[in-house]
């Protein structure tokens, strides 16, 4: 079982950046250690700015940075940075071309108990919404070593969600297939297309496998550029299925189910689920009470394909 999170992950990363780049900076708003960011802090002291709880100043800060020269990572909650600096995130950063590239931590509703105030279940549809802002999800560690790699070669700014707690790897030490805004497929299947993004990748792995025991042949594809979406990839891979499936953490607008259904409308008309959290308060729990509540795991995803085809 896995026992490190993606943000950790993206701090080795950055770590190893920065030692060999001075350019590299990271800042925070009092978020070093939910970010994972402490030792970063503590081993290139030079290379870090610590804002305090004002988002609009930590992306503003950073887009000022990017200006100089530097390849700044604004580091904070999920929740705040794609809501309390969005017109920074528009302005300051998209629109003023700078290389930001921000970095919403304890993503969806990793905050679990927490609530609402702090989950961030319109993150993906805000984001997306921005001309010119780029909108990744990793999947697992793996995964998000690979986009950081990828993201500290580019000028452009993004803006990349990421998880609380350790999730389940998707991916292989050594053997993790990418391309820059290319969707992966993880699995061949002739009936139905699973489509993924951020955690939800393995619960649908998970429900491609049971639904195989049953005879139903699904492919999985993981769509962790949500922007640009891979549209060659999905409609590539949604050739010939009887029905596409979504799934995501994030509420039902404007995420990755409702830009997989306008390509499929468009493009190759099937019917096409969303799985997503609802459009009300989640419930309170853990992240993995509230994906089982909500039907979003393996079994909860298989039993959706299940109905729909039998229907």
């Amino acid at each position: 079982m896995n026992k490190i999170p993606n943000r950790a992950e993206m701090c080795e990363v950055l770590k190893e950046a920065a030692a060999k780049d001075r350019d590299v900076v990271v800042l925070c708003s009092d978020s070093r250690g939910s970010g994972s960011m402490t030792s970063f802090a503590e081993q290139f002291p030079e290379q870090f700015v610590e804002v305090g709880i004002a988002e609009q100043d930590l992306v503003g800060i950073a887009a000022g940075l990017a200006s100089c020269g530097k390849k700044a990572f604004a580091v904070s909650p999920a929740s705040f940075i794609s809501t309390r600096s969005y017109e920074q995130c528009k302005v300051d950063c998209a629109y003023s071309n700078t290389n930001v590239k921000l970095i919403g931590i304890s993503g969806g509703i990793s905050y679990g108990a927490l609530g609402m105030s702090h989950h961030s279940a319109q993150d993906i549809a805000a984001m997306s919404a921005i001309p010119g802002m780029r909108v990744y999800l990793p999947s697992d560690r793996h995964q998000t070593r690979k986009l950081f790699e990828a993201l500290l070669q580019d000028r452009q700014t993004a803006y990349i969600r990421v998880g609380r707690n350790p999730v389940e790897d998707v991916y292989e030490e050594g053997n993790v297939p990418f391309e820059m805004n290319r969707a992966t497929v993880l699995r061949e299947g002739a009936d139905v297309l699973l489509v993924a993004c951020g955690e939800m990748v393995k619960p649908v792995q998970e429900a491609a496998e049971r639904l195989s025991w049953e005879g139903i042949s699904a492919a999985v594809l993981d769509m962790y550029c949500v922007k640009p979406l891979d549209r060659e990839g999905l409609l590539k891979a949604a050739k010939g299925k009887k029905l596409v499936v979504t799934a995501e953490e994030h509420a039902p607008f404007g995420g990755l189910g409702s830009m997989v259904a306008q390509v499929i409308s468009a493009e190759d008309p099937k019917r096409v689920i969303n799985l997503a959290l609802p459009d009300a308060p989640v419930i309170t729990g853990t992240s993995k009470e509230v994906f089982a509540y909500y039907g979003l795991t393996g079994e909860g995803i298989a039993e959706t394909v299940r109905k729909a085809l039998e229907g």
